[in-house]
């Protein structure tokens, strides 16, 4: 998601270079506990403002065309027919339970001279508009791009619906010429999957197009630029397009590798491989989980600071006196001639939206999908159920509802970052707070889930509109409370923890001492000035 400028993961260490990336996790149908696919997205970047985007589906006449708008600048690219019939979308979801999200991760420098005009983000949300499952958003994608040519750098798209969970990686193939390489691979039923800023589609079956598809001069292409030369069989695309450097490794591929940790725990992936040790195995694509997941569980794996690994965030002096697993931007640094790089975590402070999305086979399309919608970093976020089949977006995340420019409490964005801002300062205490009403919401929602499906099933077969209607509500009434919640939570986090004091259960102003591993650090920096002397032999002021 969005480098923007469009910042290549192995310039990671550049002085001054800015990594704005994204997260994405893939759950099959086998591996989830209740025969859902689910595919998460965290979208980050630091100036993406977050929001629930909506369009209505429509028919269209053989002459119109739609605009290309760059998803990341706004900049007009150009003109393509419109489809004859085009689908609801809601958000990264569409009215089929298709789901499509993103990571960015550059490729070659030699092939980042798009003449194209269909960019990254227009590719996911016209296939939403123009797909009814996965391999119909591949063909859609493909077909745009071969067809108008790509207009963005290498990109790794998960895509699911019901029953399937793809991954497509993409790359243009340079200034001037027109079309794309890429391959998508479906995902093994009871597996998971992650991407996180750098390809990981090694090698693929060549001959089984019901698991892998792939452009026809894939290979060739990358022969004649004498980028490979081995059997055919032995081709890697992401070791062709996207060659590892240290930031694709530990900043992108560190983060799959904490979801693998986390979720097959048993299979004791190794850490060297993003450690960038020499002669380290690269990860699988895919593992399968020690245990089959639900939507809590998921939720889970995208909030991590890489606690309790090597990574840990919250283990040296950056984190300071209160723990907290944020490191500013810039990443890079340079210290005495040495480059130094901040752990890259998938919890970060630049998310703009993120969502957990849940497609379900057994259920009609507008009851069956759900996503899981939230703004702001994962781990302070709530995730609110928002189904595929509502007819407009709650007013606190809808389109309009406020800017990236101005504060507004009427916008969800806005009020999550009051309160996520606000507990970056005394992060390891007011965590704490944050995620009680964090679960209590969450909680409550998924307590609900199936009363509200046997409801909104009831009514979709009596009229789908009914239902529809019912959804909509319903998202629109939890939105509502929501907000209202959170920004009583973010003037009690002030009340209680103004200008260092912390107040205690009788709201008694106290001062708890500062944790003494973050005293002994200040002593050794400067205990020789703030050290408490005796005073004596002092000469006396002689009037």
């Amino acid at each position: 998601m969005r480098l923007r400028p469009l910042v290549l993961l192995a310039s990671l260490l550049a002085a001054g270079a800015a990594l704005e990336a994204c997260t994405n996790l893939l759950v099959t149908k086998g591996a989830s506990k209740d025969g859902s696919t689910m595919i998460t997205y965290s979208a980050d970047s630091h100036t993406l403002y977050g929001e629930l985007y909506f369009k209505r589906g429509s028919r269209h006449l053989a002459s119109e065309l739609r605009d290309i708008i760059e998803w990341d600048t706004g900049k007009f690219l150009g003109r393509i027919p419109e489809a004859p019939v085009t689908y609801t979308r809601v958000g990264n979801m569409n009215e089929f339970q298709v789901v499509i999200a993103e990571t960015t991760y550059g490729g070659r420098k030699e092939l980042n001279g798009p003449s194209g005009i269909v960019d990254y983000g227009s590719l996911m949300y016209i296939a939403l508009e123009r797909a009814k499952t996965a391999r119909e958003a591949i063909q859609v994608m493909t077909s745009l791009a071969d067809t108008y040519g790509y207009a963005s750098v290498g990109e790794s798209f998960s895509i699911a619906d019901s029953n399937e969970v793809w991954i497509l990686e993409m790359i243009g193939k340079g200034k001037g010429q027109i079309g794309s390489l890429w391959v998508a691979y479906k995902l093994p039923d009871g597996t998971i999957s992650a991407h996180a800023n750098q390809a990981r589609i090694r090698q693929f079956p060549q001959d089984d197009p019901k698991n892998a598809l792939f452009s026809k001069d894939l290979i060739s292409f990358a022969r004649e630029k004498g980028w490979f030369k081995g059997q055919d069989k032995a081709f890697s695309f992401a070791d062709t397009y996207a060659p590892l450097s240290f930031g694709a490794l530990r900043a992108c591929e560190a983060r799959v590798w904490s979801i693998f940790n986390r979720a097959a725990k048993s299979q004791k992936i190794s850490m060297d491989f993003v450690k960038a040790e020499k002669g380290a195995k690269p990860m699988p694509l895919f593992v399968k989980p020690d245990q089959k997941v639900d939507v809590r569980d998921v939720m889970e794996l995208m909030r991590d600071h890489f606690e309790g690994t090597d990574f840990d965030m919250t283990k040296d002096v950056g984190a300071g006196p209160y723990k907290l697993p944020y490191r500013w931007r810039p990443m890079g640094f340079k210290i005495d001639g040495q480059d130094y790089v901040h752990e890259r975590a998938i919890s970060t402070q630049q998310t703009g939206f993120s969502f957990v999305s849940q497609s379900r086979s057994w259920l009609p399309d507008p009851v069956g999908g759900v996503l899981w919608f939230g703004v702001d970093d994962t781990f302070t976020t709530v995730y609110v159920p928002i189904s595929c089949g509502i007819k407009e977006a709650p007013k606190a995340f809808a389109e309009g509802t406020g800017n990236f420019n101005e504060f507004s409490w009427d916008s969800a964005f806005w009020t999550f970052n009051f309160v996520s801002n606000y507990t970056y300062t005394r992060w390891s205490d007011m965590i704490v707070e944050v995620q009680k009403v964090q679960r209590e919401f969450e909680g409550g929602y998924l307590t609900d889930q199936a009363e509200v499906d046997r409801t909104a099933l009831d009514l979709y077969k009596q009229n789908p509109g009914l239902a529809k209607d019912y959804l909509t509500q319903y998202a629109a009434k939890n939105t509502g409370q929501l907000m209202a919640r959170w920004k009583k939570l973010g003037e009690f986090l002030i009340w209680k923890y103004l200008d260092g004091n912390v107040r205690n259960e009788k709201g008694e102003v106290t001062h708890p001492k500062a944790p003494e591993d973050w005293l002994r650090c200040i002593v050794k920096d400067h205990g020789d000035v703030i050290k408490v002397k005796k005073v004596e032999g002092l000469v006396p002021d002689e009037d």
